[in-house]
């Protein structure tokens, strides 16, 4: 299967250390652990912190023909602090490559042949950016969307007043088939929306208004839940020792789609997910080497 990942790519710091980071990447680099063909969609500095990021990549074996270079901008970078259970709090630079990806031919033709496409919101707080991946996605004819909202930087506290962030957002929803958001983002995207219905009869709600055809709510420690139009399917987490838990929703969301792609049972794809996800936690970094991967397969 072809999964791509189209949006921001960036080094997650970590006081004196950094790893590959950014959703989207992060999601190609686990959906290529898995055994997809996995290519991430993305735009880097013309800096030393791009050419270090084009040698990791290609390190984990991720094709890096469709990262993009820029004169001007920087590469992306986030300051990262955990809290004393593993848990991150996200500094992002603002104006940087990843935030003028540009719609080529190039670009246009891999959408075409995409089985499935993952995109979340930060890179979206750029117009240019904006454009390129809804572009991207009508393009993608043949895949199947998956939204991971992943709610960071401006669009952390949307209300029902923040009109054009909200839009943002809900344009990015409209144009998925499968929206993954975590418990925490699903109470503040009900907020914004001025909705009060239960998680369940809200993921419901999610489903008839944006027309989707699953959301998945993940719970941390406590697994997840996939709902779809007719069905309803708990998962209960995965013991392990955390270490960090970047990166590990990102892996769910990989395992999910691959699963998902293979038309398997919605119980198999949510136990399947919770386990990558949680061996992803248990290490540090967001993107565990492909070795390091394979116990999760």
């Amino acid at each position: 299967m072809l999964v791509v990942g189209i949006g921001e790519i960036l080094w997650d710091v970590f006081g004196e250390e950094k790893h590959l980071g950014g959703a989207p990447a992060n999601f190609a680099c686990h959906a290529a652990a898995l055994g997809d063909r996995a290519i991430p969609v993305s735009r880097i500095g013309r800096d030393a912190l791009g050419a270090e990021m084009l040698s990791s990549l290609r390190a984990l074996g991720t094709p890096t023909d469709h990262i993009q270079l820029d004169r001007r901008l920087p590469t992306g970078t986030v300051q990262v602090k955990l809290d004393d259970r593993g848990q991150p709090d996200f500094t992002i630079m603002p104006h940087v490559a990843g935030d003028n990806i540009r719609a080529t031919e190039k670009l246009m033709r891999l959408a075409s042949r995409a089985d499935a496409v993952c995109c979340g919101t930060l890179a979206q707080r750029s117009p240019v950016s904006r454009r390129t991946i809804h572009k991207f996605l009508a393009a993608a004819k043949n895949a199947v969307i998956v939204c991971d909202v992943n709610l960071r930087a401006e669009f952390r506290s949307l209300t029902p007043g923040d009109r054009e962030r909200l839009k943002i957002v809900a344009d990015a929803i409209r144009a998925a088939d499968v929206l993954k958001l975590n418990d925490e983002e699903l109470d503040t995207l009900r907020r914004a929306l001025a909705r009060e219905e239960t998680d369940d009869r809200f993921a419901l709600w999610l489903i008839r208004e944006f027309g989707l055809r699953l959301v998945c709510i993940t719970l941390g420690a406590k697994g997840c839940v996939l709902r779809g139009p007719r069905k309803r399917i708990r998962s209960r987490g995965e013991k392990v020792e955390v270490a960090d838990a970047v990166g590990a929703g990102d892996a769910f969301t990989a395992a999910m789609t691959n699963r998902l792609l293979r038309k398997r049972p919605l119980q198999e794809i949510a136990d399947f997910a919770n386990r990558v996800g949680a061996y992803v936690a248990s290490k540090p970094g967001a993107t565990p080497t492909l070795a390091e991967m394979h116990p999760a397969r």
